[in-house]
């Protein structure tokens, strides 16, 4: 028996000139939702206002694009991103910033100097265990070339473990989150699409294993029908619908531009559920209309009277504009 359909409403909560940008990172924090960084002109990092909270503290990171955060035990992490005048890879020694609402953003040095850390990057991923207390960074773009590394961030020892690197090609624009496997209840970190530098990257989710300090595939056919097709800069979610956890992905881009980073190229607007324990896809069928189509943007899952919602912010849309909007997609 096919499984019942998943549909999904969306709803503008807001927009605004002020929010418009793309390469940039959403975070929730209970019930608050944090924005920070992005462009609204290509390779022009906007300044380095965290939006929609008050702030205390005169430190901050430098305005930055193509970041990553996660969120771990109510605290906001934020890890490289591109900026300054060269747009390159800001380079902080293995550093990470943290946010709270009572002590603003502190910079964090990791505890051993001399142990290996992650490189500067951009367009890279996180995502955060809660059941470890870990913050996991996977791939992106460094000085040269991408990425296909793994490393898991501990704050309350302040250190960083290189893991085994993802199978497949290197890339950039991926997307992870953490969930948890089906049999064993073990947390494992699901990797899917990303750009290699030639062609978008679809139809594999890559999944980590840190009980096995091993990667598995699980092989589908992006075809529209039974998976969503190959993309980037889309996102990676869990979920949970009537009680129980699926995999989230929406939108990205699909054909990259021929400008490169300074334009626009196909994106799409779809959005697909994944049944961890089936292993298949849903598409998620909409009963409003919802965001035009984007790449670029950001999104997180906010618990709202219990169930959760996905937040979806700003973005680059296919005519090379920057989106102030922000929606939120409940599951009925």
């Amino acid at each position: 028996m096919a499984p019942a359909p998943i549909r999904g409403t969306w709803t503008k909560i807001a927009g605004s000139d002020r929010l418009k940008r793309s390469s940039q990172n959403l975070a929730v924090v209970g019930q608050q939702v944090y924005i920070y960084g992005g462009e609204v002109t290509a390779r022009v990092p906007v300044d380095g206002a965290l939006e929609l909270i008050n702030f205390n503290g005169s430190t901050a990171p430098t305005p930055r694009v193509g970041g990553a955060t996660a969120v771990l035990d109510g605290v906001l992490y934020l890890f490289s991103g591109r900026g300054g005048l060269a747009m390159t890879p800001i380079e902080e020694n293995g550093g990470i910033w943290k946010y709270t609402s009572s002590t603003g953003w502190e910079f964090i040095l990791p505890k051993h100097p001399s142990a290996s850390f992650p490189l500067g990057r951009s367009y890279h991923a996180a995502t955060a265990s809660r059941a470890e207390g870990l913050i996991y960074i996977h791939a992106g773009c460094p000085e040269s070339g991408r990425l296909a590394d793994l490393w898991s961030y501990n704050p309350k020892e302040n250190v960083w473990i290189k893991l085994p690197d993802a199978p497949g090609a290197s890339r950039g624009g991926s997307s992870i989150c953490c969930f948890e496997e089906f049999q064993s209840k073990t947390i494992n970190v699901a990797r899917m699409n990303g750009y290699s530098g030639t062609e978008e990257i679809g139809g594999i989710i890559d999944i980590y294993s840190p009980r096995n300090h091993s990667w598995e595939r699980v092989v589908f056919d992006p075809n529209g029908i039974e998976g969503p097709g190959p993309r980037s800069v889309g996102t990676l979610l869990t979920v949970r619908v009537e009680g129980k956890q699926y995999l989230f992905t929406m939108f990205g881009e699909g054909r990259p531009s021929p400008l490169g980073h300074a334009g626009a190229g196909r994106m799409w607007d779809d959005a697909w559920i994944f049944d961890i324990e089936e292993k298949s896809w849903q598409k998620v069928e909409w009963e409003t209309i919802g965001p035009a189509p984007r790449g670029w943007f950001a999104a997180d899952v906010i618990e709202i009277e219990g169930k959760d919602v996905v937040v979806l912010h700003g973005g680059l849309g296919e005519d090379n504009e920057r989106l102030g909007d922000v929606w939120l997609l409940e599951f009925n």
